[in-house]
């Protein structure tokens, strides 16, 4: 990679720290475990440089490798950790994505892991479908399923606790 590239890709991770940071949080539920995932994340992009073809395709090879770094974090883990809202509201931006209301955030918790992706990169962290399938290594018509059958499962998942707190 040239250097110019090199540094498009610091001054891009350096101005979307947050985005970056709040996508592992999203993950892994955990303050440090987050902060672990991006430092990676960044290690393996900057080692990795140069597999990137463009400065256009910069935001989703990044999100692919934080994005492959949670899971592969989860997987070693095994585990999910779960946190209050005091904890999620501390670390995360004062930004209107966040996640404002603690019956998506369980519902969200609740999704697998390849809808859970979807959603994320789509709502929250504002990309195309096509930038998810190339951040998940899918097909756009595979994505676009995922997306549908994962607000399904959150419609469903919403209404049935609107039903069990009317009871």
């Amino acid at each position: 990679m040239d250097s110019t590239l090199e540094k498009l890709l610091v001054c891009f991770i350096t101005e979307n720290k947050e985005n970056v940071y709040r996508l592992a949080f999203s993950y892994v539920k955990n303050a440090e475990n987050a902060l672990d995932i991006v430092q990676e994340s960044i290690h393996k992009a900057l080692a990795s440089s140069t597999t990137l073809k463009s400065e256009g395709s910069m935001k989703s090879w990044f999100y692919k490798i934080v994005v492959n770094t949670s899971l592969d974090f989860l997987r070693k883990q095994k585990r999910v950790q779960l946190v209050d809202d005091k904890t999620l509201e501390l670390h995360s931006p004062a930004r209107e994505d966040a996640y404002p209301d603690i019956d998506l955030e369980k519902a969200m918790d609740e999704l697998p892991h390849p809808y859970r992706t979807v959603i994320v990169l789509r709502y929250f962290e504002d990309l195309k479908i096509e930038e998810i399938a190339e951040v998940m290594n899918e097909n756009v018509s595979t994505v676009k399923t995922r997306l549908y059958q994962a607000l399904r499962k959150l419609r469903i998942q919403m209404n049935s606790e609107m039903l069990e707190e009317v009871k």
